[in-house]
């Protein structure tokens, strides 16, 4: 016989298999909840192997991984290969394997759509080819996410429960105690110190000159080791740290419990007199939300200028002189009032903040900036092209076919020969325009030349944007300045994180 004679071999699906457990309880057994749910999956795809499915060999597990969120190692890898066209069918054993959450749902299936990728649950046999199983789909996946609502309110009832009889529910311990069996324990050493840091506030020293004290006498933040025997805190004291303890009512032996304070069943390390004293004094410190704060919003450098002299961040403020307001930045530590130990001064804030947008300036012109741009601005037109492509296609599709129906129409109808005329010649005229935005995109030349050209105009950019505007910028891309009073100088730290998204993203948002 013939060729003709032969039956045509199934397309290849090339199918995955991802598997996801909440918790990494019992995952170290011989056969665990993620190996059954791959069973299943592969018994499945072996059933179908008459219509072409193939098991592709890559594990897509996550173990130990909540269904919540989108931040699981093994997912990221599925949805990449997805991307790259490596993946023809996704099978999970239930839905709520993939996911719990509507909203990351709708953007998994957005990029299996986009890519042609069909998405299988084993046990429950839908597939989001049709629209059919996209329905049920999204009804089982309301239910899951109901479900995992009503278990976080549940745990959040049951810690206010805890917490209203007293008990320590987790969290940060705060400096002064210990964690055990756990309960928070008094931790003699460093409860002295927070009873030395409520009495100097008491008498009056401010929050710069309380964090200088701590520093000379080496008193650091609470330190903690993690169940993973990671180690975090144990840094210099900060005025954040130092606002968290003045405000903790732990300290008094007292708990937050729904908006509630009630009594705790841990040792107070502060009375409550002198707790309610500090936090008097605190509610008199702050200002009214009201208040104006102009010269803050112009500080371009608040949070990430610090003194190379010492180290320590140096704040912005302000002096009025003849109805003029002069800027500047001052180390803390340069104050008589906290001790005077570092010598550098008032720093001009106009000329530091010069400097600063000066090396932006240098930064955007620098060859590896201005190829990535280059070549991310290439992307983004070929991509913006390619729909445009995509839409006029669509445009011609619908005037033909409403040519094609005004053609055979029998019988004389005028409203909808009207409609079809301007369905028509509303169709023809977008095709123009697109056509006219194909040819304007396809007349642009974006090369290295073309780019550095836009990033030279960097002193006109920054000066179109606003005062958040600019600051948001900075603060993408610099991780710190430093300020060395010996001679001058500025030393600018640059976020590499913030780099890449300023080149792949672009600068202007």
């Amino acid at each position: 016989m013939g060729s003709a004679g032969k039956e045509k071999a199934p397309k290849v699906v090339r199918c995955a298999i991802y598997t996801r457990k909440s918790t990494d309880e019992g995952l170290n057994q011989d056969f665990n909840s993620l190996d059954a749910q791959r069973e299943s999956g592969e018994a499945y795809i072996r059933s179908q192997a008459g219509e072409g499915w193939t098991l592709l060999p890559e594990l897509y597990d996550d173990g130990g991984y909540t269904g919540a969120n989108m931040e699981r190692p093994a997912l990221k890898r599925l949805l990449d290969e997805v991307r790259a066209g490596g993946v023809d069918c996704v099978v999970v054993y239930k839905v709520d394997r993939l996911t719990r959450s509507l909203l990351d749902f709708s953007r998994i299936v957005e990029v299996l759509d986009k890519h042609g990728v069909s998405f299988v649950a084993v046990t429950q046999q839908f597939n989001t080819t049709s629209s059919l199983g996209r329905l049920t789909l999204n009804i089982l996946l309301s239910f899951a996410q109901f479900e995992r609502e009503i278990i976080s309110e549940r745990t959040r009832d049951k810690q206010v429960m805890a917490r209203r009889r007293g008990k320590w529910t987790g969290g940060h311990v705060p400096l002064g105690y210990d964690l055990a069996n756990k309960a928070l324990i008094v931790n003699d050493t460093e409860a002295t110190r927070v009873r030395q840091i409520f009495e100097w506030y008491i008498e009056g020293h401010t929050a710069t000159g309380i964090i200088a004290k701590c520093a000379d006498l080496g008193w650091a933040s609470k330190q903690w080791v993690t169940q993973e025997g990671r180690t975090f805190g144990g840094h210099p004291m900060r005025k954040c740290h130092l606002y968290q303890m003045l405000a903790n009512p732990l300290y008094a032996g007292r708990i937050r419990a729904a908006g509630e304070l009630v009594t705790a069943g841990h040792e107070a390390i502060i009375d409550e007199r002198t707790f309610d004293l500090v936090q008097a004094k605190l509610k008199a410190n702050t200002r009214s939300s009201g208040a104006p704060r102009t010269h803050k919003a112009a500080s371009l450098l608040r949070g990430i200028l610090y003194c190379a002299g010492c180290g320590s961040a140096m704040t912005p403020s302000y002096a009025c002189k003849q109805n003029r307001r002069y800027r500047y930045y001052l180390c803390p530590r340069s104050s008589k009032r906290n001790g005077g130990t570092c010598a550098t001064k008032a720093v001009p804030a106009q000329s530091v903040e010069e400097a600063v947008i000066a090396s932006l300036g240098r930064f955007a012109l620098a060859p590896a900036v201005v190829q990535e741009t280059a070549r991310t601005a290439r992307r983004r037109v070929a991509g913006e092209l390619d729909r445009l492509r995509e839409e006029l296609k669509a445009v011609n599709v619908r005037a033909r076919n409403a040519k094609s129906q005004l053609a055979r129409m029998r019988t004389p109808d005028l409203v909808h020969q009207t409609e079809l005329r301007e369905k028509i010649a509303t169709g023809e005229a977008a095709a123009e325009e697109l056509r006219a935005a194909i040819a304007r995109g396809e007349g642009i030349h974006l090369d290295e030349g073309a780019a550095r050209e836009r990033l030279g105009n960097f002193a006109q950019i920054w000066q179109a944007m606003n005062g958040e505007q600019q600051a948001a910028l900075l603060r993408r891309l610099v991780e710190g300045v430093g300020y060395d009073p010996r001679g001058d100088k500025v030393k600018i730290t640059y976020n590499s994180a913030g780099i890449k998204e300023f080149c792949t993203k672009g600068g202007s948002r």
